[in-house]
Parts: C-alpha cells; sequence; structure tokens
C-alpha cells in the first residue's frame, strides 16, 4: 500500500493526537477519514467494535475481518476462493510475496510445461495456469493480499492472522502453504543460464517424467527413501536406464519399495556416491542436461555419467513454520487433518493441498482438497451462524 510522505506524516500526527486524549473510537474514525478507500471501509466496519478492540486495531497499520482467511497461492488456495467467493463469503487470500523462496502461485510457477492438469490437452506453462487461476479468484470476488503472512493466533475467535502491514481477524481460515521439494546446490543444478533446472533437472517424476526429452533416455535420481524408490520405479516406464544416486551404502526405503527398485533391469544403483556438477548436451548448445560428474565418496574418484535428467527424491518440507504448534503436525510437519475432511486440530481452522498431503502431491488434487476446505469452511459458518449478516 503506498502513500504519500505527506499522507504518511497525516496519520502519524493522528496516531499521536488520539494516544495523548485516550479517544480510541475518534481516532478510529479519523484514521479511517485519512487513510485510502480500501483501508478507510476496512476500518470504519469495525468502529463498533469494542473500546480495546480499537486501540488494537490502531496498533496495527491495517486490520481487515473476513468469514474467510486464504492463505496460500497454489490451486488448493486458488480453489478455495473460488467456491468460497461464489457461496458470497468473501474470502480474503494472502498470497506471499516471495515465500519459502517461491513466487506467489506456488510450486507450479517453477514449471515450465505442465501436461497433466485437465482442460489443457496441449499442456500449459505453470505460471499461466497460475495466473488464470488468479484471475478467476478475482472475478468472482477474492481480495488478494500480497503479503507474507508472518504469525497467527488461533487461540480465539476470530482468529488472527498477521503479516507486515496487516492484521486480519477471520471467521474461518485455510491453510493452504503447500510444501517445497528440496533440492541440492551443485555446479548446475540452479536456474538458466548457467543451470539445468527445469531443462533436465526436476524434483517431481511424476509431474515431469512423461516429458519428450526424457523418453528412452538414461535418466538419475537421487535419494534412499520411499520416494527416491517410488519415482526410480515410475521413470522406468519412460527412460532406458534409471540411475539411483545415493550417498550411503544402505537405503532407507521400506523393504518392499526397495526390493521393487532393485529388482527392476532397468534401475541401477551408484552407491557411496553424490552429484558435484550437471553439464549440458553440447549437440543440443546446453540447451539442456547433458550428464553429470559424480563422485565416489569413499574413493573420492569423479566419474561422468551421460544422463538426459536428474530428479530430486530427498523430501519435501511443508510450509508450517509460522503456524507455531497451533496444530497439530505430524512427524514430517505436515498438517493434521480429520480423515475425509479438511478439518485440523482447531475448529474453524482447515487445510488443503500439499500442506496437508505428502502422499499424492499433484495440482489436481491440491485443487480438490481446495474445494473440500472451502465447503467444510461454509458448512462451519452455517453451524456457528456467522453467515447472518454478511459484511462488507
Amino acid at each position: 500500500m503506498n502513500r504519500s510522505p505527506g499522507h504518511k506524516l497525516l496519520l502519524s500526527l493522528v496516531k499521536k493526537g488520539c494516544s495523548l486524549v485516550r479517544l480510541a473510537s475518534t481516532c478510529a474514525a479519523v484514521t479511517a477519514a485519512t487513510a485510502s478507500p480500501k483501508v478507510a471501509s476496512a476500518t470504519t466496519s469495525q468502529t463498533s467494535a469494542s473500546a480495546s478492540a480499537s486501540a488494537s486495531a490502531m496498533d496495527d497499520l491495517q486490520t481487515l475481518k473476513t468469514k474467510v482467511c486464504i492463505i496460500g497461492s497454489g490451486p488448493a488456495a486458488h480453489t478455495a476462493a473460488i467456491y468460497a467467493s461464489r457461496a458470497e463469503l468473501k474470502p480474503i487470500l494472502f498470497e506471499g510475496w516471495m515465500a519459502n523462496g517461491i513466487a506467489p502461485g506456488g510450486q507450479l510457477t517453477t514449471t515450465s510445461e505442465v501436461e497433466n492438469f485437465p482442460g489443457f490437452p496441449d499442456g500449459i506453462n505453470g505460471i499461466e495456469l497460475m495466473d488464470r487461476c488468479r484471475s478467476q479468484s478475482l472475478r468472482f470476488g477474492t481480495h488478494i493480499l500480497t503479503e507474507t503472512v508472518n504469525k497467527v493466533d488461533f487461540s480465539t475467535t476470530p482468529f488472527k492472522i498477521f503479516a507486515d502491514s496487516i492484521t486480519v481477524a477471520a471467521d474461518s481460515v485455510i491453510v493452504a502453504t503447500g510444501a517445497v521439494a528440496k533440492r541440492l546446490d551443485f555446479s548446475g543444478s540452479g536456474e538458466a543460464p548457467n543451470g539445468f533446472w527445469n531443462r533436465g533437472i526436476s524434483a517431481c517424476a511424476v509431474c515431469d517424467g512423461a516429458a519428450p526429452i526424457f523418453r528412452n533416455k538414461p535418466l538419475a535420481v537421487i535419494g534412499g527413501g520411499d520416494s527416491a524408490m517410488e519415482e526410480a520405479t515410475f521413470l522406468t516406464k519412460y527412460g532406458s536406464t534409471v540411475y539411483i544416486i545415493h550417498r550411503r551404502d544402505t537405503f532407507r526405503a521400506s523393504k518392499i519399495m526397495q526390493q521393487r527398485a532393485l529388482t527392476n533391469p532397468k534401475i541401477q544403483v551408484l552407491w557411496n556416491s553424490a552429484v558435484v556438477e550437471a553439464y549440458g548436451d553440447q549437440t543440443q548448445n546446453n540447451r539442456v542436461l547433458g550428464g553429470l560428474k559424480v563422485k565416489n565418496l569413499v574413493s573420492g574418484e569423479v566419474s561422468d555419467l551421460k544422463v538426459s535428467g536428474l530428479f530430486f527424491a530427498i523430501g519435501h518440507e511443508p510450509a508450517t513454520k509460522f503456524l507455531d504448534g497451533q496444530l497439530e503436525l505430524d512427524s514430517d510437519g505436515y498438517v493434521v487433518t480429520k480423515p475425509g475432511t479438511t478439518q485440523t486440530s482447531v475448529r474453524g481452522v482447515f487445510a488443503a493441498g500439499d500442506v496437508q498431503d505428502k502422499k499424492y502431491r499433484q495440482a489436481v488434487t491440491a485443487a480438490g482438497t481446495g474445494c473440500m476446505a472451502a465447503l467444510d469452511a461454509e458448512h462451519y459458518l452455517q453451524e456457528i451462524g456467522s453467515q447472518e449478516g454478511k459484511s462488507d
């Protein structure tokens, strides 16, 4: 929110004057009159609150109130926003700003081509897909805030959601902050022009493995857990050979997953090994991945491995740190939901998408749980009678 220097000075003087005379309600009205139209509307709607609530709002740069607050910006968040908006709940959505190092739109913004989302037979660029989702949310009236949520207070209702310059008081909350795939940092692993991320390097075999650049080509997977075994096995459908590169001499995957991988004739394992460099395919003018430099951690020898694809399968990190323990999490940090619903351990707070799903982690399944969360929130609000006299 941009204000002129004179505008900021005026607001500062108003706040100081209010604190001197201790007229909280008057201060709220004056501040609303001098703020931008959106701030004025949000502040004026709270002038009938108690003096203590007005004083608390006065301490914040901006305080908004809503029936539903959605935290996130991926398919789950925007699907929830679309359903909540169409139900006339007038949701507020925090899309974040480079939250977890990713632009608004979530992990799909790091994907060049999405080929498995229904409705796009020719595929669609990940950024374009999320731009369309955002536009659809806006079309139905979602109020989108490009700020990152720093903390929440789910101890009382209405729930409080805090960002740098905005506080939202919400009757219900949908957490859809996703999970970030863990990546390794070595020469050539980053973005273009010097790296091959999205040009042969990926963190989702199910998402990208069927791409033409990987078909009938040697591929590699880094990891030693169930995800690595599953992704390597999946890639054998498309690649000529799949190498599993693991830094130890044993896998930590379950026995059954290990057996499936180790007995697959297309899979080879490079034990006690780590990738130290990724380089380009000279026959393609280095536009795509051509191979890897792999170091044996026992002998120290570095060998060359010709592959056209490299997939990180070393786990995901759910974006739940900002919750500060206020919701029940599982041992891996994912939000625990009641089976068959999106209800969390706090009544009125729901979770959707990858932040509560460590099994499927697909855009379409995230969208599905976003729909569920919006419907669950709507039903919850009906139960508590919160829909009566919907706020502006």
